[in-house]
């Protein structure tokens, strides 16, 4: 018995391993991705040049053979806005430019989000550097507090610059599309139901 117990243990633990489900996708849960498409789709993208990079990279005491994630020092996969693009759905002013961003790694950018960076890496946010205890972390803040004051990042006022009327359409078109999605996602819901009671059918061999 004894032995049968574990033996199923043991399977469960491997099935488990091996196969996850993947989640249900929610149409709501994409409200943000849009909002942020509503920003990223308006800023203006600032290629910089190798000799910036190089610069940036320099102030940040890193080169070519060092590049790694500023805020913990993990392998890099991105470059993060150090100031946030979007912040209570809506465009904070700033664009992406290298005054404006640093290398990073998935994990610390998922984790910080739209938080002003300071503020996170001294968080106890889930996958925050100060969360994960890295060593170091105090010399890292040194860093992109002098790289922050390099070139203060280009803040602009959008809707001065678009007028009202035309920053309000831009917005109130956001709006209908989060809404619309939110309609969307009781429809689907209710085909879900449809399809699930069609299908549990099917295997009873009931329909």
């Amino acid at each position: 018995m004894a032995t049968n117990k574990v033996t199923r243990l043991f399977t469960t633990r491997l099935k488990s391993a091996l196969f996850k489900m993947p989640n249900r996708v929610k149409i709501t849960g994409r409200t943000s991705t849009i909002t942020n498409s509503f920003v990223n789709s308006i800023i203006p993208v600032i290629t910089p040049s190798q000799d910036q990079v190089l610069e940036a990279l320099s102030l940040l005491e890193m080169t070519e053979e060092t590049y790694q994630c500023a805020y913990c020092g993990d392998k890099v996969s991105e470059w993060d806005h150090l100031r946030p693009l979007v912040l209570q759905k809506r465009a904070t002013g700033y664009i992406s430019e290298i005054h404006n961003l640093v290398p990073a790694c998935g994990k610390c950018n998922q984790s910080k989000g739209s938080r002003y960076w300071k503020d996170w890496i001294l968080s106890d946010a889930p996958n925050s550097p100060k969360a994960r205890q890295i060593a170091d972390l105090q010399d890292r803040i040194r860093k992109l507090e002098a790289y922050e004051a390099w070139k203060p990042p280009t803040k602009l006022d959008f809707e001065s610059i678009v007028g009202s009327e035309t920053w309000k359409q831009h917005w109130d078109n956001c709006e209908r599309l989060h809404a619309l999605m939110k309609e969307s996602q009781v429809l689907a819901e209710t085909i879900n139901r449809l399809i699930d009671t069609a299908h549990k059918k099917m295997l009873d061999g009931t329909s």
